[in-house]
């Protein structure tokens, strides 16, 4: 099968496109053909071994994956395919099945075939969507939902979202606005009508405002950005939690999401509290063109790789 690898830590043009053999489930595994993926920022620092990071960030991150390269060596997290074969003793799954999964340290999205365990964050795909769609939802969806579950969102709310434009930020506006709350985004200039357009009711341009304005508190103040760095506009955000709100960042420990959760968003989606947002959409050859896209940290909402 073709799959695009990567073994060894470094700049996009790490990842190769290989022929390699294809996976064979175990009795409690499904294997799926991938039709789509993505490239999130959680794939491009796995693909670099997030080399400019602190030592405090970096070490704990290189154990979990790999000290010197990746462990395992096709990376991906994000995956909507068909189901092709069940194991025997298998129970949620048959052959037909359309699902969608978050892989976590098994990785393995940027493949054709790719074996998930049974009882894995793999769940079945919400109905009406493309592959692509479903792949473009389910990280930023799914970090969206954990981070504004944690922040405790709800009805009659004020929310501010720093980095409105991206993949969580884009789903973390839509959910927020579904669960009642008054939303107001921060992004770049060439993204104000598309936040706008998700549900926010404004939306502050970080390049010409000193977003949030003097005295505009928020209940929750949510940071889509992370990356733990400061500057002096994530400072203002922070400082603009109201007296009794709360402040979350994408930074806040890493989520633990299970198929419930991809349960929980399929039901979303199908009741059309979040749509899909895709900037751009590669074949698996240009992945290395697609890593270095997103890493400009200027993508609009997601970006797709078609795979089979």
């Amino acid at each position: 099968m073709k799959a695009a690898v990567c073994e060894r830590y470094g700049p996009p043009e790490v990842l190769r496109i290989a022929e390699v053999e294809a996976p064979v489930p175990a009795h409690d595994e499904i294997l799926v053909r991938t039709h789509a993926s993505t490239v999130n920022s959680s794939d491009w620092y796995v693909r670099s071994g997030i080399p400019m990071s602190p030592l405090a960030v970096q070490v704990p991150f290189r154990l979990l994956v790999g000290l010197r390269r990746p462990r395992r060596r096709i990376i991906g997290l994000i995956l909507a395919g068909e189901v092709v074969e069940a194991g025997r003793t298998v129970t949620r799954f048959r052959p037909g099945d359309r699902v969608w999964a978050f892989t976590k340290l098994r990785f393995g999205a940027y493949a054709e075939y790719t074996c998930l365990k049974e009882a894995s964050s793999v769940a079945i795909a919400p109905a009406g969507l493309t592959h692509d769609e479903a792949a473009a939802i389910a990280y930023g969806g799914l970090m969206a939902l954990h981070y504004l579950r944690r922040g405790g969102v709800r009805s009659g709310q004020r929310v501010l979202v720093y980095g409105a434009s991206g993949a969580v930020g884009t789903a973390a506006v839509q959910l927020a606005r579904h669960a009642g709350a008054e939303v107001t985004g921060v992004c770049g200039p060439d993204n104000l009508e598309l936040v706008a357009s998700l549900g926010a009711v404004a939306v502050l341009d970080y390049t010409t405002v000193g977003a949030p304005p003097d005295g505009s508190t928020y209940d929750l103040v949510l940071d889509a950005v992370g990356k733990r760095r400061s500057s002096p506009l994530k400072v203002a955000c922070r400082q603009a939690v109201a007296p009794g709100g709360v402040y979350v960042s994408v930074d806040d420990g890493t989520p633990g999401f299970a198929a419930a959760d991809l349960a929980a968003l399929a039901e979303l989606v199908e009741s059309g509290a979040i749509r899909a947002v895709i900037d751009r959409v590669y074949p698996l050859e240009r992945i290395a063109e697609a890593h270095r896209y997103v890493e400009t940290d200027h993508k609009r909402g997601n970006v797709v790789i078609t795979v089979a």
